[in-house]
């Protein structure tokens, strides 16, 4: 079964890097908490990542709506409203977290 090519597949190689350096902070935190370093140093970190996480959610979620939701209010009202839903909940989730 063939599947439909996502929104992000352009920019996957951005997506990538930014995720390897996200993956770099993360392991910068294990060490500053193996080392233990300063709260409030640990705390900025943190923050930074947070960050990181959360413009790659916001660009993940802007090449859905501009792809995959347009794609699918396309096809027909139904499937469109479906899209629109799935989005609503994702973006529910990304606000809460």
């Amino acid at each position: 079964m063939e599947h439909a090519q996502h929104g992000y597949i352009g920019r996957k190689d951005d997506y990538l890097r930014r995720l390897r350096r996200i993956e770099g902070q993360a392991r910068g935190l294990q060490r500053m908490v193996d080392e233990e370093a300063y709260c409030i140093d640990i705390l900025t970190q943190v923050s930074a990542m947070t960050k990181a996480l959360q413009a790659v959610g916001l660009g993940l979620l802007e090449e859905h709506m501009n792809h995959c939701v347009v794609n699918a209010a396309q096809e027909s009202d139904a499937a469109g409203q479906e899209k629109v839903d799935e989005a609503m909940q994702a973006i529910t989730r990304l606000v809460r977290s």
